[in-house]
């Protein structure tokens, strides 16, 4: 299948199809691979969903003010540059309160997206998250679900996986972001704990009040009975289903536990709430907290992918990052100090990452251009185009905090002139998952056995955990 002609329709298809035929094979097992030595316990990835430019966040490069008649090629950041708690890092202006928590921090700037043809963010999004490029004869697991198979919960009651923010309903792309919030060939019992809204989190986790005890312990039957029966049965096989009621036996539990008040951000202290409160975004990064503590594995907390909305900027890429800074910069600062007042910051790995960066002229990357999508004038003439709007997969940012990385250090170096592309350590995506699942102990060469064949958590088996991260 020619990869650079896929477009959503097909996309969408094909993800579904992988899907039936995840349901009709065998169990999965896992083939054992040598343990690494483990420097987390959980993981939270802070997901900037929609292309967040590196040089107008954690890589910014010379500043040019906007102007009418200003040339877009001599634009390379539309924000200054500010000091960090570093002496030798700088970050973009706007990330005030992030800059002050540097020096408990790794910066990446040379992570390298994917070259999957025309650039589609499910697409890209799907192969962050799964470390597949799709469309895949298989449903390939999210990141969280490997993990949770792999390491299993930390604490019985609390969902292993925890997936925050993203309105799975909503855009054109929607089939395709569904096909990777999966447990995919691991099974249901692997699949993310869906929050929509943070705000909401608790009643995800109480029985419906209009059903009563009764009617919900009814309703229960009649879904073990439905999956006993056909066609369930035609399409999922024995495993399947097993996986299906261990999920929802999981889900009981969670429901007479303690742990569900983990959910409930009305608990939280007024003071802390405010700490966080820009919005659905920082209210997630408060539940990802409360859920670490209370023994979630895998959280991921999204400022949402919505097409051409957030930071999916296609014009006005400007005030489009002012307008996200505002919303990312005081709740990533303050759960890097939370978890570190807590003791939770050393085991745990907090990954602040994007599917790809952005620039005004190049899109794909320099020697592998694709098609433009936009349209950028030679010229800027209107405040709209002041800012990197092209999709950019030559370099891009990726902050790690926690998990036995360094403090205050940064990997990798990019151009300073455009194009702004890698020109030390290059970090492609088998290397940055081999780097996360290596500080939860997880080699790179894990696999499953699946189909009568070998399925690796990074590409072949051999993608290179980053060890000058590592303290």
């Amino acid at each position: 299948m020619n990869l650079s002609a896929i477009t959503r329709r097909r996309f969408t298809g094909t993800t579904a199809a992988g899907l039936v035929s995840a349901l009709t094979g065998a169990a999965p097992r896992i083939a054992k691979a040598g343990p690494g030595r483990a420097t987390a316990d959980a993981v939270i990835v802070l997901w900037m969903a929609g292309g967040m430019a590196s040089t107008e966040t954690f890589d910014p490069k010379r500043y040019t003010e906007f102007s009418p008649g200003v040339r877009t090629d001599k634009v390379l950041s539309t924000f200054p540059a500010i000091d960090t708690s570093v002496d030798n890092i700088k970050i973009s202006q706007g990330l005030e309160r992030v800059a002050k928590v540097m020096d408990r921090g790794t910066l990446i700037r040379t992570f390298q997206a994917g070259d999957l043809g025309f650039i589609l963010h499910s697409r890209h999004q799907y192969h962050w998250h799964t470390g597949y490029i799709p469309p895949q004869s298989l449903a390939m697991p999210h990141i969280g679900a490997v993990v949770a198979k792999v390491l299993g919960p930390r604490n019985a009651t609390v969902p292993a996986f925890v997936s925050i923010g993203q309105d799975l309903e909503i855009g054109a792309e929607s089939p395709a972001l569904k096909s990777f919030h999966t447990g995919g060939f691991l099974g249901t019992e692997f699949a993310p704990f869906l929050i929509q809204d943070p705000q909401d989190a608790a009643s995800a986790v109480r029985p419906p009040a209009e059903l009563g005890d009764t009617r919900f312990r009814s309703r229960r039957k009649l879904y073990e009975q439905l999956l006993a029966k056909e066609p369930t049965y035609k399409y999922g096989g024995t495993w399947q289903r097993e996986s299906m009621m261990r999920a929802m036996d999981s889900a009981d539990r969670l429901l007479t536990s303690p742990s569900a008040r983990a959910f409930d951000l009305e608990l939280e202290p007024r003071k802390s709430f405010d700490a966080y409160n820009t919005g659905r975004f920082g209210q997630g990064c408060l539940l990802a907290r409360r859920l670490v503590e209370a023994g979630a594995r895998y959280v991921e907390v999204t400022s949402q992918y919505v097409p051409f909305r957030y930071w999916d900027s296609h014009e006005n890429g400007h005030e489009r990052a002012a307008v996200m800074k505002s919303q990312i910069d005081a709740p990533i600062a303050q759960l890097i100090l939370d978890l570190e007042a807590r003791g939770l910051l050393d085991r745990t790995l907090v990954v602040l990452a994007s599917e790809f960066s952005r620039d005004a002229l190049t899109e794909g990357k320099v020697g592998n251009q694709v098609k433009d999508q936009v349209v950028v004038p030679d010229v800027m003439t209107l405040p709209k185009h002041y800012g990197m709007h092209r999709h950019f997969t030559g370099a891009g940012s990726v902050v790690m905090f926690g998990g036995g990385v360094k403090r205050g250090f940064v990997y990798g170096k990019t151009a300073d002139e455009r194009p702004c592309t890698t020109i030390e350590n290059p970090v492609p995506m088998e290397d940055l998952h081999a780097t996360i699942y290596g500080a939860l102990g997880i080699p790179a060469d894990q696999a499953f056995t699946v189909e009568k064949r070998p399925v690796y958590v990074t590409k072949d088996g051999k993608g290179r955990r980053i060890d000058d991260i590592f303290a």
